[in-house]
């Protein structure tokens, strides 16, 4: 007995994933690396303005100087200007990918998986948000009170792409616990406590040496040794949370991407943490700062997986 179908119905159901063709590249795929690459290299870029005082080397905004969108001959920022016009042109880049991004999923997803086609439409959002907050920092001279949300959205963006590309291999039926009820609260505590980690790491950045510019010294005004121990201590008690997730996951059944998210977010904060000492111990080198920035990007990557990879779809 033979079933008929309407034509140019959809055969699949609205939870299924739509692969490519056998053998063709999947540029969804792809464009979603890209889209969490990118991310994280602009938290580079703007931790290298800001490490190396190049905050103001285009000291005015939506143009790099008056009259130009680029830097000129005559500005006196030297090679601030090129550090910080270099950053700045990130941002279109990541607006490049962010539609790419969004075009893609709504002409394979539109139909069948519209929750994820919506997924996709934040990175777009958030990174002209990313541009006006930018645009803000300059007009503000730099005030860290503007300066560590732009930071902290950078965070959610690279926490996002990674989410997008977990949910792009899975369907859209309601999410399953894989793991005991305890287990993800645990994992949901962890990640709470990892992100006031970072908010505190800003408040730490805000109080330091490294203001983003030579002469526009403009900074919390915290103790920065009692901010930095404070930060320390927040980082002890998610090294305690973290260590019990990966205990647990000796103890219950769990499955093996959860074990393996939460021994590789052990594995980096513990690097993390020695980092972050080498640094308060030296005074905060720039090169030290630097991979303190990127174990930071890498960390929230690893903190997204332990939490999504508790459940399923």
């Amino acid at each position: 007995m033979s079933t008929s179908t309407t034509p140019g119905a959809p055969t699949h159901s609205p939870t299924d994933v739509v692969a490519p063709p056998r053998g063709a590249r999947d540029w969804m795929w792809i464009a979603l690396i890209a889209n969490l690459v990118g991310n994280i290299a602009i938290i580079l870029t703007g931790g290298l303005v800001r490490l190396t005082g190049s905050g103001l080397g285009c000291p005015t905004w939506p143009e790099c100087t008056p009259g130009s969108l680029v830097p000129t001959g005559d500005q006196t920022e030297g090679f601030h200007k090129f550090i910080e016009f270099g950053n700045r042109l990130m941002s279109p880049v990541l607006v490049v990918v962010a539609l790419w991004v969004l075009v893609l999923a709504v002409r394979r997803f539109w139909r069948s998986r519209r929750r994820f086609v919506y997924a996709c439409a934040i990175p777009l959002f958030f990174v002209l948000v990313q541009a006006v907050v930018g645009g803000i920092i300059v007009l503000a001279r730099l005030d860290p009170r503007t300066v560590s949300p732009h930071f902290l959205i950078s965070l959610f963006l690279v926490a996002n792409a990674t989410y997008l590309l977990y949910r792009y291999r899975e369907g859209d039926s309601a999410p399953e616990r894989v793991v005991p009820t305890v287990v993800q609260r645990l994992a949901w505590a962890a990640a709470a406590v990892g992100g006031v980690v970072c908010v505190l790491g800003t408040a730490v950045t805000g109080s330091g040496p490294h203001s983003g510019d030579k002469y526009e010294n403009v900074r919390f005004g915290f103790d920065p040794h009692a901010t930095s121990w404070l930060h320390a201590d927040a980082v002890m008690l998610f090294l305690g949370l973290t260590v019990a997730l990966v205990v647990a996951s000796r103890l219950v059944d769990v499955p093996a991407p959860f074990r393996r998210a939460w021994d590789w977010t052990l594995a980096l904060s513990l690097l993390q943490g020695l980092v972050g000492y080498v640094q308060y111990f030296t005074g905060r080198p720039i090169a030290v700062v630097a991979v303190h920035l990127l174990l930071s990007a890498v960390f929230t990557v690893l903190l997204t997986q332990g939490v999504l990879t508790a459940r399923r779809r």
